[in-house]
């Protein structure tokens, strides 16, 4: 088959306007397309008085070969890839079973692979399976009431169920690894769209019925699951990783250790620090969450066309180099969703964003953040950054009335450098509430100069976007982890052999697609190393 790209048609095309215009563009007679497939669909709304559907198709042709001949040199028109997923190796009997300490998507990801390979991993989580922790968060966003272990960062599915569920990133995958996360979320009852569109996403909901699908699939492969086992010490000896002593007193013999700890797990970077682990710090950002209402963005984003069912709730992404040397971005960008509570430790308020599948609620949010780096903002120790971050988060909780609820401003009384008394026409949708305030309590003043730069800015390309009543909530400070694992070009530990950092956590992925894509370039590192 042949792949061919960038066909554009208006918003509203007939469904045999498609093979119309591939007949058209490849010069063919209707009878010589033999078939099609959508490879990938994506929208152009440059122009909001004429916004276009672009396709990508996998054609069958009577002869394919004669096409390519002619369209030699054309980027468009190509053989197409080959992206099915091939395993570099098998278990060999009576292999060791290797361990994976995390089952957010990167450790999902590694255990699925290993358990495929038939490696019979074992999957080791400090919190709880993915029902009974969604009743956990739900207790923090409806009673403030939090639960360390059990949260919007830890247990099953990882911080990536409660958030949008984007599945498209900005990484180079030249084995289509991604495409193997997406088939694999589809076998799990993903809409089969998201192989599709050009930026899928699934939503909290569908995620967690998901999730217990890939758990019974690993399960019934010889994986094995061992929840509310916190890793509290990693016994080392002569360089290697011996095993793993767990919060019940168990010793876990372990020499192939996956760490897919995710962004959160601060207690255990510390724990790894003083066993000699090699660690950096990494840069990050931090910031807060802006609200407006979804029907501004559509507007802003699609013109006339706002409400197409064809386009959705409408994204954005946004940057901007302030003046003061800082860049300021949107990030995590959820339309249609709602900012939830994303604490893990008592006394510190933390936001997220999190959508359904539906992107229907009433407001868009995203992060809006300012990136930060170890040289200039917290030198002089690797685990620095998870200091700055604790500081800033017991601000917020102070700053909220230190019962959960976040600070909260107008962008209107924000830009003023005032506090905000009242709410205007946005409505905050954070849970357990809102406490009105002055943001700059909780934030550097750099982080403050620069955000208060970059909104009028924002505005100008989305109108709207620094409109007085926007609603700025307090804080967001996990847009990345804070430091980085090092590992070398066998994915180990550059200092401990048989210990594997990998996704987020490890300062290696950012997001739920790129986590899990590096969860299976490190399993299959973990499978060659036991079958070699």
């Amino acid at each position: 088959m042949l792949r061919l790209s960038e066909i554009k048609l208006p918003i509203d095309h007939p469904a045999e306007a498609l093979p119309a215009a591939i007949v058209e563009r490849l010069g063919i007679d209707k009878a010589d397309l033999l078939g099609f497939t959508i490879a990938r669909r994506a929208n152009d709304a440059r122009r909001k008085s004429a916004i276009l559907m672009v396709y990508s198709v996998d054609v069958e042709l009577a002869d394919e070969a004669a096409i390519l001949a002619r369209f030699a040199g054309d980027p468009h028109v190509r053989p197409t890839p080959d992206t099915e997923y091939r395993f570099v190796t098998q278990a060999q009997p009576h292999s060791p079973r290797p361990v994976v300490i995390g089952a957010g998507p990167c450790g999902l990801f590694a255990g699925l692979i290993l358990a495929q390979m038939g490696f019979r991993p074992i999957i080791v989580d400090r919190g709880k399976v993915v029902r009974e922790r969604t009743k956990d968060t739900w207790g923090l966003w409806r009673r403030g009431v939090l639960h360390p272990e059990s949260n919007v960062q830890f247990g099953e599915g990882g911080a990536g169920t409660f958030s949008d569920g984007k599945l498209y990133s900005q990484i180079k995958d030249p084995r289509f690894l991604g495409r193997k996360v997406l088939t694999e979320f589809v076998k799990a009852g993903a809409p089969p769209e998201i192989l599709t569109e050009a930026h899928p996403h699934i939503g909290t909901f569908r995620l967690v019925t998901m999730v217990e699908s890939m758990r019974e699939t690993i399960q019934s492969l010889g994986g094995e699951y061992r929840w509310q086992q916190r890793v509290t010490d990693f016994e080392i000896a002569g360089g290697k990783l011996r095993g793993l002593h767990l919060e019940n007193g168990d010793f876990l013999e372990a020499s192939h250790v996956v760490l897919a700890i995710g962004h959160s797990s601060r207690d255990t970077f510390h724990t790894l620090h003083d066993r000699g682990v090699h660690i950096e710090a990494k840069p990050f950002s931090i910031g807060v969450r802006i609200e407006h209402p979804q029907s501004w963005i559509d507007r802003a984003r699609f013109g006339q066309c706002a409400g197409h069912p064809d386009l959705g709730a409408a994204a954005y992404s946004l940057s901007h180099h302030c003046s003061n040397g800082r860049s300021v971005y949107s990030f995590c960008m959820c339309p249609g969703g709602r900012v939830v509570a994303a604490a893990s430790e008592p006394g510190r308020v933390v936001t997220n964003g999190m959508s359904q599948y539906s992107r229907q609620e009433f407001n868009a949010n995203s992060g809006l953040v300012v990136g930060i780096d170890p040289e200039r903002d917290y030198p002089g120790h690797p685990l620095a950054g998870i200091a700055l971050q604790r500081r800033l988060e017991e601000q917020a909780f102070v700053a909220g009335g230190s019962n959960y609820e976040a600070p909260g401003q107008r962008v209107g009384d924000f830009l003023a450098a005032r506090p905000s008394t009242a709410l205007g026409a946005v409505t905050p949708s954070y849970k357990p509430g809102v406490h009105l305030t002055d943001l700059s309590s909780c934030l550097p003043d750099f982080a403050i100069e620069a955000l208060r730069e970059a909104l009028p800015v924002f505005g100008r390309q989305i109108p709207r976007y620094d409109d007085p009543d926007a609603m700025m909530t307090g804080v967001e400070t996990r847009t990345s982890s804070p430091v980085r694992i090092t590992r070398g070009r066998d994915f180990q530990s550059l200092n401990v052999a048989g210990l594997y950092p990998a996704g987020e956590g490890a300062g290696y992925a950012g997001g739920i697609l790129s986590a899990a894509v590096d969860g299976i370039k490190v399993a299959e590192a973990v499978a060659l190393s036991l079958t070699a």
